[in-house]
Formats: structure tokens, C-alpha cells, sequence
């Protein structure tokens, strides 16, 4: 008897088939099948547009088979991909801060909005592991066990904390050798120097590219996918003006919604070394 996750997986992928599949030169069907899930949050459903998680997905060349670590997954949006994408032949892990860490590591803690989305549908997130990475925890998975780590708007969270190095030494680790770390940011403004600490959370992409390789990695490429040209990364409250955090509230609030979310590089790295 197929579990209801199986059937519906299966329906997701007849969905598309239906449609077509405009996206399959480019897009895996199992990806395709896992953004499309009816159990994924309609407001998630909203940033695709912005976000494009299949395509992000296949650039970095995940599998259905891969073992994944996912670094502060934060409110779940990509959760809610690669739980169903991982659920049947790979392995998900969701590396959370910790109670004893800094401030900021502490944010990332499972909210009980998460907790309560993996519990509601348990066909789907049952076999989600939850780990750890922080400074007092730089083991987000066994060492030399996973295929991809991925990490989604975080780097410039750890630059302003002063732990980029830790951060990195343990996604390192972690990966098997050869492994593939993707790293998704808010792309600064090359006109402007680099803020070490990166307080409007925005990241000159040859500065992360340098930052990431420097910890071991070397750099694979590079995806448009998410590139916004309406982004100049200079507003008044930082990236956190524009989508979805509309900082500034009610004031240009129509300004801001038409940018849309920020421009941010998707980049490629592979482990090297042990």
C-alpha cells in the first residue's frame, strides 16, 4: 500500500506532466515534484518567484539519494522542499542554533511554528533529523557524511557575528570529500567597499567567494537565477527594507514591493582536502 506521501509525490509529478513539463530541460522531475507539494505554505508558494528553489536546487546538482544538511532553516521554506524531495531515499538533516550560544545562534532555534508545521504532516517530515551548528557545536552532521550542505541568506548573519570561520570549518567538515557546499546571499554592491561585518546584510560576491574559499572550498560557479537589477543594495534599513521584512513598515511600502526581494548570487563550492 503506498504511503500518502508516495501518492502525493506521484500526483505532483503527473501535475506536471500535464503541464507539459516547460521546466524538465532544466529541472529534475523529482525537484519539480517537491516544489510542487500542496503541503508547501501558500506564502512560501509567493517567493518562488523570487527565490526559483527548483532551479536553485538543480544548479546545485541535489539528488533524491543525497544526504543534505540545511544550515538555520529558519521559518522552513526550503523545509518544505527538501523534506519531500529527501524523504524516501536520501537523508535531511536541519542544523538549528542552540540554547547555550550567542544571541543570534540562539534565534535559530526550531521555532514552534516549525515544530508544528513537521508535525502536522508527519508522512512528509518524519525522518527530518534535527542537528546542530553553532561555536560551541560545529558538528551540523557526522564528519565526512554529506553530499551538500546548503546554507540560504546566512553568511552575512555570520560575518556580523565575527564566527564566519567557525561556520565554515564545520560545514567542511562535515561534507564527504568532493562534496558540494551552495550558498545563497544578498549580493552588495560592487561600488561600495565590504562591511567585514555586514550590517546591512548584503555581501559583495567576489568578497564571499574569497571568504568561503579561504576555509577550503573551492569555487565551482555561479547562478543568475535569483538576480534582482532593481536591487541597488543601499536603503535606509538595509536588505530588511525590501520583501518580504518591509522594515520601513507602511512608509513606500508600494516602492519597495515593486523591487521585490533582494539581488542575491547563488554560489557552487567543492570540498577539497579532508
Amino acid at each position: 500500500m503506498r504511503s500518502k506521501f508516495v501518492a502525493t509525490i506521484g500526483a505532483a509529478v503527473m501535475t506536471l506532466a500535464g503541464a507539459g513539463m516547460a521546466r524538465a530541460a532544466t529541472v529534475p522531475p523529482a525537484i519539480a515534484a517537491a516544489v510542487s507539494v500542496p503541503t508547501r505554505s501558500a506564502k512560501f508558494v509567493a517567493r518562488d518567484k523570487y527565490r526559483h528553489p527548483a532551479e536553485e536546487l538543480a544548479f546545485f546538482g541535489v539528488k533524491p539519494s543525497s544526504t543534505v544538511v540545511e544550515i538555520w532553516p529558519g521559518p522552513g521554506y526550503w523545509t518544505q522542499i527538501l523534506a519531500p524531495l529527501l524523504h524516501d531515499q536520501g537523508t535531511y538533516y536541519v542544523a538549528m542554533g542552540s540554547a547555550d550560544g550567542s544571541k543570534l545562534e540562539q534565534e535559530w532555534l526550531p521555532s514552534v511554528k516549525f515544530r508544528a508545521m513537521l508535525a502536522k504532516d508527519p508522512e512528509i517530515y518524519d525522518r527530518v533529523k534535527f542537528s546542530t551548528l553553532t561555536v560551541k557545536h560545529p558538528d551540523p552532521a557526522p564528519p565526512d557524511s554529506a553530499d551538500f550542505v546548503l546554507t540560504f541568506r546566512n553568511l552575512h548573519n555570520w560575518m556580523q557575528a565575527g564566527d564566519t570561520a567557525q561556520m565554515l570549518a564545520g560545514i567542511h567538515k562535515a561534507l564527504k570529500p568532493g562534496g558540494i557546499f551552495g550558498v545563497e546571499d544578498h549580493r552588495g554592491n560592487t561600488t561600495a567597499p565590504q562591511d567585514p561585518k555586514a550590517e546591512n546584510g548584503y555581501v559583495r560576491q567576489a568578497y564571499a567567494i574569497r571568504l568561503i574559499e579561504k576555509a577550503g572550498f573551492k569555487f565551482v560557479g555561479s547562478s543568475e537565477i535569483d538576480a534582482n537589477p532593481k536591487d541597488t543594495a543601499n536603503w535606509p534599513e538595509g536588505v530588511w527594507t525590501l520583501p518580504p521584512s518591509f522594515a520601513l513598515g507602511a512608509k513606500d511600502h508600494a516602492k519597495y514591493a515593486a523591487i521585490g526581494e533582494a539581488d542575491n548570487f547563488v554560489l557552487k563550492f567543492r570540498k577539497v582536502g579532508h
